[in-house]
């Protein structure tokens, strides 16, 4: 019985696609193969050879040296001044002298400007005149009541007056002092706001001044590090233009982690004893949190991540060997490889993904680091 056209055509659908499979199971274990002849044919001298025989895998090697390594973080801060204050009068007032010249050094205490206090200055002479004659009332008046020339309650009245007086004197001097403005700290005054002559309100701002000894060097810090950085902490902070590494303390960190940044605000004292760095600069700030010295380093790129954990691969007498490795401190180029690797080892870094445990290598170069390189992240 004669087969139809469409049955004919659905075998050979069957067929080829039986072939297609069959090609695709059997192709990666032949490819080797051919590869293999391809490579007799044309003579090549770094065919490498993933069997165990034929030439070795060329790969380059890192020989493992005591290093120290050093976890840093990296911040943005700026300088701060020590105080800070624009100054203004207490009271309100015509000005009627300035006596501070502008970017110079003043000290605690001295007088910077004043308002006019003549009407006060006025009642404070009649008043101290009241004084006067109401002290030797009471001193008359002491001197009967030894003598019961008087009653106590006579006494007593011109005793009142007397307090009254002194303390109507101790108000009035407290108001002149509001009328003169005098330096809080020592510092620096910038450039004043007013003229003399000028009506002057409690608003009024008349200069500010700036204590720039020591500095105070303001930074954030990731929230992981809160409970790293404490005071007494030291750090490092860099300035553009300036070829110099300046070192400094942490004195406070804040008890807050800001909710929209996720960090923690740090504040650093700097000496600045020759006053070379002025507020307000932006700053790099450097935070060493570990150390460790006679580590074992090696390349980030030599690491290989499986399921089970990390491995390299070692040159072991010309053959690839596989080790498994603990890992610890990260920086930008290298990990710490805390058990598996010992100094004098000599660590596989290229072909990574050719390499195989007992498989024959060569090295075509080997990097051997200095002894006490310093890697830092």
């Amino acid at each position: 019985m004669a087969l139809s056209k469409k049955t004919v055509f659905r075998i050979s659908i069957n067929i080829v696609l039986v072939l297609v499979l069959l090609g695709i199971i059997f192709y990666p274990k032949l490819k080797p193969l051919l590869s293999s002849d391809d490579g007799k044919n044309s003579g090549s001298k770094r065919g490498p050879s993933i069997m165990g025989g034929g030439q070795p895998l060329y790969a380059s090697g890192y020989l493992i040296q005591p290093t120290e390594m050093n976890e840093l973080i990296y911040s943005t801060g700026s300088l701060l001044p020590d105080e800070e204050v624009d100054l203004a009068f207490e009271t309100s007032g015509k000005v009627v002298g300035i006596f501070f010249a502008e970017g110079t050094r003043v000290k605690k205490g001295d007088l910077l400007a004043k308002i006019n206090d003549k009407p006060l200055q006025a009642q404070l002479l009649k008043l101290q005149a009241q004084q006067k004659l109401t002290q030797e009332r009471e001193f008359r008046q002491r001197q009967l009541l030894e003598r019961d020339a008087i009653s106590q309650e006579s006494y007593d009245q011109v005793s009142t007056e007397l307090q009254s007086i002194e303390a109507d004197i101790k108000l009035v001097e407290a108001r002149i002092a509001e009328t003169e403005l005098r330096a809080p700290f020592d510092g620096i005054v910038g450039l004043r706001m007013i003229s003399e002559g000028a009506f002057a309100s409690t608003q009024t701002k008349i200069v500010r001044l700036v204590k720039n000894m020591p500095l105070k060097v303001e930074f954030s810090v990731p929230e992981r590090y809160a409970g790293e950085i404490q005071p007494g902490y030291p750090i490092t902070f860099f300035i553009d233009g300036i070829h110099k590494t300046f070192n400094a303390k942490v004195y406070a960190v804040d008890p807050k982690v800001d909710i929209n940044t996720r960090t923690i605000v740090a504040r650093a004292l700097y000496p600045n004893k020759n006053e070379e760095l002025k507020p307000g600069r932006f700053v790099s700030v450097r935070a060493r949190l570990s150390q460790i010295k006679n580590a074992v380093s090696v390349p980030s790129q030599a690491i290989i991540p499986e399921m089970e954990g990390e491995k390299v691969f070692v040159f072991d007498n010309g053959k690839a060997r596989e080790v498994k490795v603990d890992l610890g401190l990260r920086t930008e180029s290298h990990v710490q490889v805390r058990t598996g690797l010992e100094f004098g080892d000599t660590l596989l870094t290229t072909a990574i993904l050719q390499l195989r445990q007992g498989i024959p290598v060569q090295l075509d170069t080997l990097v051997v680091p200095h002894p006490i390189e310093k890697n830092e992240q």
